[in-house]
């Protein structure tokens, strides 16, 4: 059995739909706020990758794979940046209950 690009998108489908089940199901807790928001990159990731692999060879093939850096650079900062919100609202409230954290409303 050879592996299509179906396959690919099959599971990149599921995985974002994993994601989203993920943030409206839990919005109480923001680790897991946050973990959604990550798999769900990287189920676009592995639609880029994917497409990427399957272009004709006439194509720009990279294009694809040079898009999945730019989403990883960006996924990347979001996390850090995201933790470290985290961390300070947890040192001052002693909670990561998304409903407590008001302080950022305006």
């Amino acid at each position: 059995m050879t592996v299509t690009l179906g396959h690919y998108l099959t599971l990149g489908a599921i995985l974002f739909a994993l994601s989203v089940i993920g943030i409206f199901l839990n919005r109480k807790n923001l680790i897991v706020l946050l973990m959604a928001i990550e798999l769900m990159l990287l189920a676009v990731n592995l639609n880029f990758v994917a497409f990427s692999h399957y272009l004709p060879v006439v194509a720009d093939r990279m294009a694809g794979q040079v898009f999945v850096f730019f989403i990883l650079t960006v996924a990347a900062a979001e996390s850090a940046i995201g933790l470290a919100i985290l961390v300070v609202m947890f040192r001052n409230r002693a909670t990561i209950n998304v409903d407590e954290l008001d302080d950022l409303q305006g």
